[in-house]
């Protein structure tokens, strides 16, 4: 095993401090280690900041207040959606029942379009409903 002063010296003969040799074995640890201690004590000293607290306070009930717009009207459109189709269904059961009427088609077919109206107007006004649940009243 080679003493401290032969370490010392380097390939080319040059002799260097003993302190070279030590920052030699430091810079061996990987950059993401390192990136990783910085992350650490940034994130360590930005918990300690009043202002950047503060910030993401304002940032949290904004995403907030957003989130839940955007989602009571997501429910609101699908709602439109759905009793539209329901519409549609309804005027198809007019069509089948008037037929039906005539003898020129069974009951089964009325009772599809039945079902079917009643379904998506079921959708359709619960999640009108879902709607008035979620907001806040006055």
């Amino acid at each position: 095993m080679p003493s401290a002063a032969e370490r010392a010296v380097n390939s080319r003969g040059v002799i260097v401090a003993l302190e070279a040799v030590k920052i030699e074995a430091v810079s061996k640890v990987s950059t993401w280690k390192k990136l990783g201690v910085v992350a650490r004590v940034a994130t360590q000293q930005a918990r300690r900041s009043r202002t950047l607290n503060a910030i993401m306070r304002g940032v949290r009930t904004t995403v907030r207040s957003f989130s839940r717009a955007l989602h009571e009207l997501w429910l609101e459109v699908t709602g439109t959606l759905f009793l539209v189709v329901a519409a549609f269904g309804a005027i198809a059961l007019v069509r089948e029942y008037t037929q039906y009427e005539a003898g020129r088609t069974t009951a089964g077919r009325v009772i599809i379009a039945t079902c079917f109206t009643l379904v998506f107007a079921w959708f359709g006004l619960s999640s009108f409903w879902r709607v008035r649940r979620k907001s806040p009243r006055p």
